[in-house]
């Protein structure tokens, strides 16, 4: 064999290698959208895996590192088969829904809050009050906004091999002629029970704002002259507690995400699976197991954490620049 036609297999041998590792690698990378299929996913890669292994006498049991990192970045099996398109699926919903989403949320937790500040808490300031103003924000954020989503949800699920709908109202006009004007409001429920989610989310972070309020007036009783720097080391670490708030209260509510995705899938062959909150909760349970409930947790928090430093971050800025006007 000459020395082009051992380079040319050892070339081969390291394909198929990295591509036996982004499969093992995939599962632990599954978005919550495609978590309903992630079981069988699973169990068809793990016979790939094996015919693999058998084929080519390559031990993949060890997945390396960067591998995680580039399946994360690639969209694992989304962008083999779909293509990169596929990793935008979805994107005008979301442009659409999530900036008066965010607008009626902070706006309705705001409002509510004065007004039960005002109302019952003599002007003070308490978990109590959070709370309420919270629910309050949730509950009206998620009747408002539960169609966008639920189109955003149908559109990431759409297979390129059997693509149904063209776009977002394509989407709307279908689901609505097949299912009715109330489907679009489908997986309501679990978003209800999501909005304990954004509720713990406000408790926690108001609770650390009030810490590091605390310490800045502890330093200026102190005498300690307050500099721009102490401003934006305190604008910082409230933008951290924003994230650390909604890492807390994601890893608590989750599987609420899983429920409400699966309420919103489009029924398969005319039939409906998941037909209410409980009942999709004792499928999902029974079918997959209690793990299944927190798959795709790791995309979420790398998504939502971050975009909560930054989302809460600014709102500070623009609150108090607003506010001076």
């Amino acid at each position: 064999m000459s020395d082009k036609q051992n380079e040319s297999r050892k070339v081969t041998d390291k394909l198929v290698k990295l591509k036996s590792e982004i499969e093992t690698a995939t599962p632990y990378l599954a978005s919550d959208e495609h978590a309903s299929t992630l079981r069988e996913a699973a169990d068809t890669r793990m016979m790939t895996k094996m015919d693999t292994i058998n084929k080519t006498s390559i031990n993949t049991t060890t997945v390396k590192p960067w591998v995680h990192f580039v399946a994360g970045g690639l969209g694992g099996d989304v962008y083999k088969v779909e293509g990169a398109r596929a990793l935008f699926k979805g994107l005008g919903p979301s442009l659409v829904g999530v900036i008066p989403a965010r607008s009626i949320n902070f706006f309705t937790y705001g409002y509510s809050k004065d007004i039960f500040k005002r109302e019952f808490f003599n002007g003070e300031e308490s978990s109590v009050l959070h709370l309420m103003a919270g629910i309050t924000a949730g509950i009206v954020t998620s009747t408002a906004t539960n169609p966008i989503w639920l189109i955003k949800t149908r559109l990431q699920l759409d297979k390129a091999n059997v693509k149904e709908y063209s776009g977002s109202i394509d989407c709307i006009r279908k689901t609505v002629a097949r299912e009715g004007f109330l489907s679009l409001y489908k997986g309501l429920s679990a978003s209800y029970l999501g909005s304990i989610e954004s509720t713990i989310q406000w408790i926690l972070y108001e609770q650390l704002k009030l810490v590091i309020k605390k310490r800045a007036d502890n330093k200026q009783r102190e005498g300690t002259e307050r500099t721009a720097t102490d401003s934006a080391m305190d604008w910082l670490a409230r933008s951290g507690g924003a994230g650390l708030a909604k890492l807390v209260a994601s890893l608590i509510t989750y599987p609420h995400e899983v429920v409400r995705t699966r309420l919103r899938q489009a029924p398969s062959d005319g039939k409906v699976k998941y037909t209410g909150l409980i009942q999709c909760f004792r499928t999902i349970i029974r079918e997959e197991g209690l793990v299944s409930m927190y798959g795709g947790l790791t995309p979420h928090l790398m998504r939502t954490v971050p975009n909560s430093m930054i989302m809460f971050g600014t709102w500070e800025l623009f609150t108090l620049m607003l506010s001076k006007i």
